[in-house]
């Protein structure tokens, strides 16, 4: 099988990539693409090939989408922080490669498997306690916005034939190894990877600040989950919230000090952003994970099982 990944150089488009390639994955892949806006990195590995592409680029899609691709993974996004701060380079990249995308889809290969990744920052503003997959979305900044557009679109193709769309909308993930990216919710990371390596964290939103949060590990495995599931099993609706757990930021550092000890934790300290703040805030932070569930994702246990992921796989200092 046939599979292309955008975005492979980011963290979770590289870990996809891994974790197709490996004995683990549910997927055959007999040939794997890799591109992004700098060629990924190379792999020891006769099925893969890498290059760097600008996807929003005139011919961009019709290198990527050929008759004999199964599978694409389309995970090249810029991240929400940079998205709100460069509306034109966000609406470019987060939208209208993935319509040349789709539009390619439509004209060669109707059949393919298309993975989209969305976020729960299509939801905003004046919601219910509890989100489900028929929510409204009602995104309150520009990077929701760029992927609530693709959402509709992704359907709307997907009900007409042009393609076999799988929109997986992700919860905030935590923890993310390697440096800070321009995330705004980069901090739910940051506060426990710099601590454990050491560094000093500082937090730009409350103690009290509620995040839907997902582990690296579970969100790959769903990711590709989603290519596996049978053709009418998401019916109408292609979007599904990927499972998740609730915690605050003050659990989450009550977490890090059961995990790696008090002096760890006092390493995070605490310096509001208001525009940080008040983006996370429109975020919401509760799911229902029962349509999820019943499909076959997986979901975390509970935060502190996230932490002594990380610094089993990913940690390179020793406590």
């Amino acid at each position: 099988m046939k599979v292309v990944v955008t975005g492979a150089s980011g963290f979770l488009g590289s870990r996809v990539a891994d974790y197709l390639l490996s004995d683990q994955s549910p997927i055959t892949v007999t040939e794997l693409v890799l591109v992004d806006i700098q060629a990924p990195p190379k792999r020891n590995d006769p099925r893969v090939s890498s290059f760097a592409l600008e996807l929003s680029a005139p011919g961009s899609a019709e290198q990527l989408i050929t008759k004999n691709v199964a599978v694409m993974f389309h995970l090249a996004a810029i991240v929400s922080g940079h998205a709100e701060a460069d509306f034109d380079l966000g609406l470019r990249v987060n939208f209208d490669a993935t319509r040349s995308l789709l539009d390619e889809a439509r004209r060669t290969n109707p059949s393919l498997i298309f993975v989209f990744t969305s976020t729960v920052g299509v939801f905003g503003g004046n919601l219910p306690e509890v989100i489900n997959d028929l929510t409204a979305v009602t995104p309150q900044n520009s990077y929701g916005t760029a992927k609530a557009m693709s959402e509709l679109l992704i359907n709307d193709c997907s009900r007409k034939g042009f393609v076999d769309g799988r929109i997986v909308r992700l919860p905030t993930v935590s923890v993310r190894a390697g440096a800070a990216n321009r995330a705004v919710t980069s901090f739910a990371s940051g506060i426990i990877r710099e601590p454990l390596n050491g560094e000093r964290s500082v937090c730009p939103v409350p103690p009290e600040q509620k995040l839907w949060l997902t582990s690296p590990e579970v969100v790959v495995k769903n990711i590709v989950y989603a290519a596996t599931l049978p053709d009418d099993a998401l019916g109408p609706w292609r979007a599904v919230n990927l499972p998740g757990f609730r915690v605050s930021v003050h659990e989450m550092l009550q977490a890090l000090k059961v995990v790696a000890g008090e002096k760890v934790a006092a390493l995070v300290s605490f310096e509001p952003v208001e525009l940080i703040s008040n983006m996370v805030a429109s975020f919401p932070a509760k799911f229902d994970n029962s349509r999820a569930l019943d499909l076959g994702f997986a979901v975390d246990k509970n935060f502190a099982d996230v932490i002594r992921a990380y610094i089993r796989n990913d940690l390179k200092r020793p406590l």
